[in-house]
């Protein structure tokens, strides 16, 4: 996708659900992801009212998205101003190997980017 901006918000379509990561420049994105992860949207799903180990990685945009749809999403714009793209990359970049509890309803994907960009964590598929 040629007008990705560092910033940007990326929706992956994945079976039912959405993955979400954070465009960082030069086909990267930095993304909450369960450490157990196997791009199987079923073994998400089985975890949806438990929680799990999630991480904080760096990876190829390519990788992340394999066979699925994406597209940008900055889907909050219109209610919050993003943060300067400086703050958002330089916390996205700190916050590598991080590792958090991951909870669909509580702590997902989502909420970790609209985070980074907004200053605030949601997440309109929980909603």
């Amino acid at each position: 996708m040629a007008n990705l901006k560092q910033g940007d918000l990326i929706e992956i379509s994945r079976w039912i659900i959405k993955h979400w990561a954070l465009y960082v420049g030069d086909g990267y994105v930095i993304h909450l992801t369960l450490a157990s992860e196997d791009a199987n949207a079923v073994s998400i799903i089985e975890k949806v009212v438990g929680e799990d180990k999630a991480k904080v990685k760096r990876e190829k945009l390519e990788d992340v998205v394999g066979q699925d749809k994406y597209c940008i999403n900055n889907h909050l714009d219109k209610q919050y101003e993003p943060r300067p793209i400086e703050d958002i990359l330089q916390d996205a970049n700190s916050r590598l190997g991080e590792k958090h509890r991951y909870n669909l309803l509580r702590n997902n994907c989502e909420h970790f980017v609209t985070l980074l960009r907004y200053g605030v964590p949601q997440s309109r598929q929980v909603q």
